[in-house]
């Protein structure tokens, strides 16, 4: 996949265009001044971040830097000596793309675009070029390019054929100029309406599905996380399977889902999903709505944080707004939480202990790389999906030994009398077992 021209059509050779593995510019502004509320993060961390955003679809990062604001320009974002300043980074660098790890205007863009002879994408272009690259399900494909073309809506500044796909993504980077621009914008709103109309269906199925799972006898856990915080590595761990786990953001997009073992029950459904990242695009969390859905039908959420970066706590933060700007809160309430402290094994002895101390009985400890503390959490994990249980008794019928299998299976036979029509069970069963129950 290529990344295109400027929009303005100035910088490049003619109809050559950016590709992975380019050389580019990160450039964090943080803004300054009265009135300004900061941000938890370090501008250290946050650019940090950003540079690893880069690095996510390959692009080679040979500069980066914070340039403080204390007022943005309307036309350029920043100062004259400023543009002046990165102009010439970006010359001596030979780049061909500069990320500006924040909002910026298309007017803004077209003139930074002028000036630095370079491609300018801003944090929410970025986040969604890696979502496109990443997506692999229909579902997935489908959230991404209505995300995409409801930011490119906005700001038309390219023509249509940029969304032409070449190596997986759909090229959000750029186009190859502006002409045709109505055409484009009436192309695009007619996309868009097939693209809804796609969702909706693949929607309905998804809510099939999950009908059927909440039918079926088995609870379901949700790995929810910042990404890269280790999700995937722990998912391989208690399922044995083998997605895709790098020290990459977003190297999981689609939800995966595997069965899994635990105390007291024979069958627990796993799932694994997208990581969440620092002001997520809007578009992004409209599009994955459904998607992350699935983490409010859950009967345990887990919380995996890597307690080993320095922003552990602003990262918790943003998984925090991010579920709860789905408009989710109230589904979020009725389902248990477990936090667990990954990566351990990226502690020295002290900080270890520092962790310990500060998990207390609110967090399990473990690494994800070594096993070390899985146990722990398997047991956790089957405490709290019985959390919340009621006495209920039960009559069966003689011989109906499928259901008292799965009753001393997912619940806990405290009491039972037999007599000339079958057997009266009292047994102990959380509300969602209880529902699976009826339904057999």
């Amino acid at each position: 996949m290529t990344i295109d021209q400027p929009a303005n059509g100035q910088g490049f050779d003619e109809g050559r265009g950016v590709r992975f593995g380019a050389p580019a510019v990160v450039v964090l502004p943080v803004r300054e001044g009265k009135g300004v509320t900061q941000p938890m993060r370090s501008p250290e961390a946050r650019l940090a971040e950003a540079e690893g955003l880069a690095r996510a679809i390959a692009l080679d990062v040979v500069h980066s830097e914070a340039i403080k604001l204390r007022s943005a320009s309307a036309s350029m974002l920043f100062g004259k000596g400023q543009i002046e300043r990165l102009a010439a980074a970006v010359a001596a660098h030979d780049a061909q793309l500069v990320v500006i790890d924040g909002a910026v205007t298309p007017i803004q863009q077209r003139n930074l675009e002028r000036e630095l002879k370079a491609k300018v994408i801003d944090r929410t272009g970025l986040i969604l070029e890696i979502f496109g690259e990443r997506a692999s399900t229909r579902e997935g494909t489908l959230q991404v390019e209505l995300a995409h073309l409801q930011y490119q809506a906005s700001r038309l500044v390219r023509s249509w054929t940029h969304l032409e796909r070449q190596r997986g993504g759909f090229g959000f980077m750029g186009g190859p100029g502006e002409s045709q621009i109505e055409t484009d914008r009436r192309l695009i709103k007619d996309r868009i309406v097939r693209l809804k109309k796609e969702l909706d269906e693949v929607r309905r199925t998804r809510g099939l599905h999950r009908r059927q799972r909440q039918k079926a006898p088995w609870p379901v856990v949700a790995l929810v996380g910042y990404t890269n915080a280790g999700k995937s590595t722990l998912f391989n761990r208690l399922t044995g399977a083998e997605v895709r786990a790098e020290d990459l953001l977003f190297a999981t997009l689609d939800p995966t889902m595997r069965a899994i073992k635990l105390p007291g029950h024979d069958k627990v459904v796993l799932s694994d999903t997208v990581g969440f990242v620092s002001d997520l695009p809007t578009q992004l969390v409209a599009a994955f709505r459904a998607t992350l859905e699935e983490v409010t039908e859950a009967d345990l959420i887990v919380h995996v944080r890597d307690i080993s970066h320095p922003d552990t706590e602003a990262q918790a933060q943003d998984v925090a707004k991010v579920l709860t700007g789905l408009g989710l809160a109230d589904e979020l309430k009725r389902v248990p939480m477990l936090t667990v402290f990954n990566k351990i094994d990226a502690l020295e002895p002290d900080q270890r202990e520092a962790v310990k101390v500060r998990a207390g009985e609110d967090a399990v400890l473990v690494s994800a790389i070594t096993g070390e503390g899985l146990d722990e959490l398997r047991e956790q994990m089957a405490i709290l999906l019985r959390a919340d249980t009621h006495i209920h008794e039960i009559q069966l019928a003689a011989g109906d030994g499928r259901r008292m299998a799965w009753l001393h299976e997912h619940g806990e036979v405290i009491g039972r009398k037999d007599d000339d029509r079958g057997q009266t069970l009292q047994v102990r069963l959380s509300d969602n077992d209880w529902s699976r129950f009826a339904a057999i």
